[in-house]
């Protein structure tokens, strides 16, 4: 099956010279827009944020984003693909079985070259020798590994996801399909294989077949970072808000919430809400983090401009001096 060519540059609208920071920036406004927690056309979005997802994933970790600008203009040539994707799990002909994957949330580009991998541990005697499914021996299949993009409302919640598992024949190049389902539960960790016994490559000479190993991926999510099992949220407060006192409304995974700012908060000041975050595993929640952020007007109307220096000229607190 060909491979289609992911332009991750084109997917978040960047230059190929962008920074970290530019990076960042339009994965934050392209998510706010297509994520399927916060966009209104959950249908429409999804698939678009599945590529948003992919293409920040790889541009934003230097290592995935070095190797995806070596692939360049000739990305199809094999002999580049091959040393571009070491860790790829796909067969190629005449060496194994090719898989390729629908539902998981990723293309088969990105695993091709930035995906799952065969397992170590796949049992006795797992070379790959050419002619090696002709041994009168039993031979277990490999196992084999692939990416399941999971966002945070499934995580809370847990789901079902529907897998179109595809397995090409290297030798006469005959496809068949099988359509999995697969559970995801709630508390589900970043990096956690989810194991499908018997789905990996099929045995040889009697051999059972190997496992099927979905390696678990958080999808990243425009206005919540995470660590752990707690979640982190930087709410945007005006000057006057922090120095008067003020609430707002702050988005959760359970809805959105009032958070009350008392008068004389300063940046950076953490607001705990417990029992918000994703859950531990062990029947409970972490919690959730309000980290405020003052935001400061980039641009005065002249009345505006008079009034802050009014407020200068009276302000009783001086945090540095003026030279």
């Amino acid at each position: 099956m060909p491979v289609e060519y992911k332009d991750y540059y084109a997917v978040l609208e960047l230059a190929r010279d962008a920074t970290g920071d530019d990076i960042k920036k339009a994965f934050r406004r392209l998510a706010r827009l297509y994520h399927p927690d916060v966009a209104k056309d959950k249908t429409a979005a999804e698939s678009r944020f599945k590529d948003i997802n992919e293409a920040n994933e790889v541009l934003s970790d230097p290592d995935k984003r070095r190797r995806y600008d070596e692939l360049g203009a000739d990305w199809n040539n094999p002999a580049r693909q091959a040393a571009a994707a070491p860790g790829g799990f796909g067969g190629q002909a005449g060496t194994g079985t090719e898989f390729h994957f629908e539902g998981t949330g990723f293309s088969d580009f990105f695993e091709q070259f930035f995906g799952g991998r065969e397992h170590p541990f796949a049992g006795f005697d797992q070379s790959r020798t050419a002619g090696a499914e002709n041994t009168p021996f039993p031979r277990r299949g490999r196992d084999v590994e692939s990416g399941l993009l999971v966002t945070l409302a499934e995580i809370v919640s847990g789901s079902t996801r529907t897998i179109r598992l595809q397995r090409t024949d290297p030798r006469t190049r005959q496809a068949t399909t099988q359509t999995l389902r697969v559970r995801i539960p709630p508390g589900v960790r970043d990096g956690q294989l989810v194991r499908l016994a018997g789905k990996g490559e099929t045995g040889h000479g009697g051999g059972p077949s190997g496992d099927l190993y979905l390696s678990v991926r958080f999808a990243q999510h425009p206005d919540f970072q995470v660590r752990g099992a707690d979640l982190y949220h930087h709410v945007e407060v005006s000057p006057w808000d922090a120095v008067l006192g003020s609430a707002v409304l702050i988005p959760t995974l359970d809805g959105q919430v009032s958070l009350k700012i008392p008068a004389g908060t300063a940046a950076r000041k953490h607001f705990r809400l417990r029992g918000k975050g994703l859950p531990t595993g062990n029947g409970t929640r972490g919690d959730y983090y309000a980290v405020v952020s003052i935001q400061v007007p980039s641009q005065l109307t002249p009345d505006e401009k008079a009034l802050w220096e009014q407020l200068a000229a009276q302000a009783r607190q001086k945090p540095r001096q003026s030279p």
